[in-house]
Protein backbone atom coordinates (compact mmCIF):
# COMPACT_ATOMS: atom_id res chain seq x y z
CA UNK A 1 0.00 0.00 0.00
CA UNK A 2 1.53 3.28 -1.12
CA UNK A 3 0.78 6.77 0.09
CA UNK A 4 -0.08 9.29 -2.62
CA UNK A 5 2.43 12.08 -3.18
CA UNK A 6 -0.15 14.80 -2.50
CA UNK A 7 -0.44 13.59 1.13
CA UNK A 8 3.29 14.25 1.59
CA UNK A 9 2.76 17.72 0.12
CA UNK A 10 -0.13 18.40 2.51
CA UNK A 11 1.88 17.24 5.54
CA UNK A 12 4.87 19.33 4.44
CA UNK A 13 2.57 22.34 4.03
CA UNK A 14 1.18 21.86 7.53
CA UNK A 15 4.67 21.60 9.03
CA UNK A 16 5.92 24.66 7.17
CA UNK A 17 2.82 26.60 8.17
CA UNK A 18 3.33 25.68 11.83
CA UNK A 19 6.98 26.73 11.73
CA UNK A 20 6.11 30.06 10.12
CA UNK A 21 3.39 30.67 12.73
CA UNK A 22 5.88 30.03 15.53
CA UNK A 23 8.48 32.31 13.92
CA UNK A 24 5.95 35.10 13.37
CA UNK A 25 4.65 34.78 16.93
CA UNK A 26 8.15 35.17 18.35
CA UNK A 27 8.85 38.21 16.19
CA UNK A 28 5.57 39.86 17.18
CA UNK A 29 6.26 39.27 20.88
CA UNK A 30 9.73 40.77 20.51
CA UNK A 31 8.39 43.86 18.74
CA UNK A 32 5.66 44.20 21.36
CA UNK A 33 8.19 43.96 24.22
CA UNK A 34 10.38 46.62 22.60
CA UNK A 35 7.37 48.88 22.25
CA UNK A 36 6.39 48.33 25.89
CA UNK A 37 9.95 49.11 27.01
CA UNK A 38 9.98 52.37 25.03
CA UNK A 39 6.61 53.40 26.46
CA UNK A 40 7.88 52.56 29.96
CA UNK A 41 11.00 54.66 29.46
CA UNK A 42 8.90 57.60 28.25
CA UNK A 43 6.59 57.23 31.26
CA UNK A 44 9.50 57.09 33.72
CA UNK A 45 11.11 60.17 32.15
CA UNK A 46 7.81 62.04 32.42
CA UNK A 47 7.47 61.05 36.09
CA UNK A 48 11.02 62.22 36.76
CA UNK A 49 10.34 65.60 35.08
CA UNK A 50 7.16 66.04 37.11
CA UNK A 51 9.05 65.17 40.30
CA UNK A 52 11.74 67.74 39.46
CA UNK A 53 9.08 70.39 38.80
CA UNK A 54 7.41 69.66 42.14
CA UNK A 55 10.76 69.88 43.92
CA UNK A 56 11.54 73.20 42.22
CA UNK A 57 8.18 74.62 43.23
CA UNK A 58 8.54 73.35 46.78
CA UNK A 59 12.14 74.54 47.34
CA UNK A 60 11.58 78.35 47.16
CA UNK A 61 8.61 78.19 49.50
CA UNK A 62 10.46 76.40 52.29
Amino acid sequence: MTIPIWIYAVVAGIVISALMAIKTGREERQVEMESIEREGEIYIKRLEREKEKREELRAPGE
